[in-house]
């Protein structure tokens, strides 16, 4: 008979300037597994049940003994059994790299699970390389007072999706684990309805249409994407045009999966790259200004609409960030009126 080693899990810090903090006070998560899994991981298996994070940031877990299973640490390679009860004691949000500011919020709703925004453009989502401050996360730390999920790491705290520094719009936070964990399955399932408005250069090729075209990094700039007719994720984006004009188009765009920059990525393979992205549309973008004048003051692309279940309540809300300023002016700029 094999003999049951219980692996002593690594002390770690938790003061300031780390990464690990402590644990929870809620209580940990609970899945039984149920059916033998002898070909997979456990680091693996989690990961698959929890979309949110990273297989880095289980197997951290892992290594705390914040993940046990039958009420003792287990390793990254453990193959779970039939029955096998797993716990996860989520780390606790902190303020270990990002600190409390007092930056102003557009709240669209909030409530004891979760917080929906009105992100303004130029706001970076979470710390990272460039932008150690001033950040979503650095106003949310200071709004939630610790009343955020600790899922996403002390540097991400609340943070179930992201959206681009430059782009506008709906953005959700999760203010405890259990909220986290039920809408992240909602985004990884594609059961969340995401609404985007976008001002375009160019002519869009129909009325109406669907973009279905794989997305993977770009081979030679690393720091981008591109489409790809080998390898690569898939990648659905439907749109229809609200309004054509000479040099733009107002789109509306429904993304059906959710790659990094799929909606840019997608707009630049039709040929018709938003207005004021010099990363997916530079000539394009320059050509415009050439003809017409226009500079754009950042990409116009607009989180418009979220629709999804509520973590607690399973009730379908809805929720839209009303289209911002710059949209009005590029608009009018090009000939036509309307209103925000």
């Amino acid at each position: 008979m094999a003999r049951r080693i219980a692996v002593k899990p690594r002390r770690t810090p938790s003061g300031p300037g780390t990464e690990r903090g402590p644990l929870t006070t809620e209580p940990p998560t609970i899945l039984t597994v149920g059916q033998s899994l002898p070909l997979e991981r456990l680091d693996t298996f989690l990961r698959a049940k929890f979309p949110a994070v990273s297989r880095a940031a289980i197997q951290r877990l892992l290594e705390e003994g914040r993940i046990q299973v039958n009420g003792r640490a287990a390793k990254p390679a453990h193959h779970p059994r039939a029955g096998e009860t797993i716990s996860v004691r989520w780390p606790e949000a902190r303020a270990d790299r990002a600190l409390p500011e007092e930056i102003p919020l557009d709240i669209l709703h909030e409530d004891d699970d979760l917080l929906v925004l009105n992100k303004p453009p130029g706001l970076v989502v979470h710390p990272a390389a460039g932008h150690p401050e001033h950040t979503l996360v650095n106003a949310l730390l200071h709004h939630c007072a610790g009343r955020l999920s600790g899922i996403g790491g002390v540097a991400r705290p609340g943070i179930v999706h992201r959206l681009d520094k430059e782009t506008s719009g709906c953005l959700i936070v999760a203010k405890n684990d259990a909220a986290h964990l039920k809408l992240s399955e909602q985004f990884a399932g594609r059961q969340v309805l995401k609404i985007y408005q976008a001002i375009v250069c160019g002519r869009m090729p129909r009325a109406e249409g669907e973009i279905i075209a794989s997305i993977a990094r770009h081979p030679a700039r690393r720091q981008r994407m591109a489409v790809t007719r080998t390898g690569g994720r898939e990648a659905r984006t439907s749109y229809r045009v609200l309004a054509q004009l000479k040099d733009v188009a107002r789109v509306e765009l429904r993304l059906h999966t959710g790659r990094t920059h799929q909606i840019r990525v997608h707009l630049e393979h039709l040929g018709c790259p938003v207005l004021g992205d010099l990363v997916y549309g530079r000539r394009q973008n320059l050509r415009l200004k050439e003809a017409s004048g226009y500079v754009a003051p950042r990409q116009l692309l607009h989180a418009a609409k979220l629709a999804l279940l509520h973590p607690r309540t399973q009730r379908r809300m809805t929720f839209e960030a009303p289209l911002p300023e710059d949209f009005a002016v590029a608009m009018e700029f090009f000939g036509v009126k309307f209103r925000c």
